[in-house]
């Protein structure tokens, strides 16, 4: 599905989803996130052969990124008889995609910084006894 221009996941490409990886994303749903960003569709064999995963691997990361709201399928193509072969797109701009990550990172810090503020309250009220 994909064009051949971008079928292929570049040093660029596993930087990003390195840093994907790093704030909080599944491996696999980074490596997923940051082809489907480029906004193409794909189906899950197009992801499976430029990003090297198993089937299973891409279902999982595939859902993840639904779940999120990020992916969604735009269409399913049937062949003659069998499965009809699902194809991807990204949901959301990569703007808002980052946007809610950088929330959600902000949340996690501040429930820690609640969470510092809480022990240092315990110590300091048993000190006080």
């Amino acid at each position: 599905m994909g064009g051949d221009n971008i079928l292929h996941f570049s040093t660029e490409d596993e930087e990003i989803a390195d840093l994907f990886w790093s704030i909080g994303l599944k491996r696999n749903s980074a490596l997923v996130l940051t082809l489907m960003i480029k906004d193409v569709d794909f189906t899950s064999r197009d992801i499976e052969r430029m990003i090297d995963l198993r089937q299973p691997e891409v279902s999982i990361a595939i859902t993840d990124l639904m779940k999120r709201g990020w992916v969604h399928i735009v269409l399913q193509i049937t062949q003659n008889k069998g499965r009809p072969i699902k194809v991807y797109h990204v949901s959301r701009s990569l703007d808002e995609i980052l946007d809610e990550l950088k929330e959600s990172v902000i949340k996690i810090y501040e429930q820690k910084c609640d969470e510092i503020e809480e022990v240092r309250r315990l110590v300091h009220d048993k000190m006080a006894l």
